[in-house]
């Protein structure tokens, strides 16, 4: 971090440069500014060294309900309390760019929105049209595959 942001501050185009070098076979620019966001806690336009280890912090030694907490507000890209099918289209859109055209096997060109309506039918208990906190929280607990991945990171460091 301090290697290419020695003042410990971090604006959002040099954090997507930064993290364009982790995925060069693609376009993470979307991902980067969604991911940006969610490290910048106080919105104010830039990500200290602190915000950026208290992040990482989370992600890698919290709480299940610690990472699934941000999890979520990554994917609530208007911070509003709920993640609609809109946001996660855009979420879904900017990994999908960001891996890139080489992906294999081709990836089709309705896979993000498929993905998305997937996403829907197991997290939206209530089929109201978006996803609370309570409501992806508990679908994320019932399912092995996103508990194991939450775990995959523990014993890292």
């Amino acid at each position: 971090f301090f290697q290419e942001c020695p003042s410990g501050v971090v604006n959002e185009e040099t954090f997507k440069e930064i993290y364009s070098q982790f995925f060069p076979q693609g376009d993470s620019t979307t991902y980067a500014h969604f991911l940006f966001n969610a490290f910048d806690t106080d919105h104010n336009g830039s990500v200290s060294f602190e915000d950026f280890v208290m992040g990482l912090s989370i992600l890698l030694r919290g709480t299940v309900q610690e990472k699934l907490n941000w999890a979520f507000n990554l994917y609530d890209i208007n911070k509003d309390g709920y993640i609609t099918k809109e946001e996660m289209l855009d979420i879904m859109k900017a990994i999908y760019d960001m891996m890139g055209k080489c992906t294999y096997p081709v990836l089709k060109e309705d896979a993000p929105r498929q993905h998305v309506e997937t996403f829907f039918q197991k997290m939206d208990k209530n089929k109201d049209g978006v996803v609370t906190i309570d409501e992806f929280i508990e679908s994320c607990q019932k399912d092995e595959n996103i508990m194991r991945s939450m775990q995959l990171f523990e014993n890292v460091i």
